[in-house]
């Protein structure tokens, strides 16, 4: 098994490769504040026919949920832990419903074994919706949040697409799409902020 570089300065690729090219100062200064308006979220799962959003709010998805609240159609399923959020979506896809997941990846590690045992042992066709807690696009994170998400995704076999702003909002249909054709989890990865709708 490779033994990977420092750290804080990689990111893990599929198939146990690492990146670690660092962007230049010049390229840090240059980076753009990404952001991902909520409506257009709401927009993609009214599309997919989602009836629930199951989640542990937390202080980085206030504007989504904002927008979640004030949204007639789409319910808001609160959790206390992210490991049950699982197990309460799957409740709601038996009694007929089409929930969605949407946690940070931090708590996406905390769920490990309800993803485990009820996503993919009962091959749950649930779209996770994944805050990218640490990601900076250039492959460079102090956050270990960040660098163990992808890897824990591959480790699982969970498909995922990453959605870094609004022109990539359509990859939560694709997300969708995968989820029926597999009849598994898919993961859709957000990595960049929310902003005030």
């Amino acid at each position: 098994m490779d033994t990977p570089p420092s750290p804080a300065s990689l990111t893990a690729q599929s198939g146990g490769t690492y990146n670690v090219a660092a962007p230049t100062p010049a390229e840090r200064n240059e980076m753009p504040d990404i952001e991902i308006e909520p409506a257009a979220i709401l927009d993609q799962l009214h599309k997919n026919g989602v009836t629930q959003v199951v989640w542990l709010p937390d202080s980085e998805t206030t504007f989504m949920y904002q927008a979640l609240t004030a949204d007639p159609e789409i319910e808001l399923v609160p959790v206390t832990r992210e490991g049950e959020s699982i197990a309460v979506a799957l409740g709601l896809w038996i009694g007929g419903k089409k929930p969605v997941v949407l946690i940070q990846n931090t708590g996406l590690f905390e769920s490990g074994d309800s993803v485990r045992g009820l996503a993919l042992d009962m091959n749950f066709p649930i779209v996770l919706m994944i805050g990218y807690r640490g990601w900076t696009r250039h492959g460079v994170t102090n956050d270990s949040a960040a660098r163990y998400t992808e890897p824990i995704l591959n480790a699982w076999g969970i498909e995922y697409y990453l959605v870094e702003s609004d022109e990539d909002i359509e990859r939560i249909s694709i997300c969708f799409e995968e989820v029926e054709k597999t009849q598994r989890p898919v993961g859709c990865l957000f990595g960049a902020e929310w902003r005030p709708g």
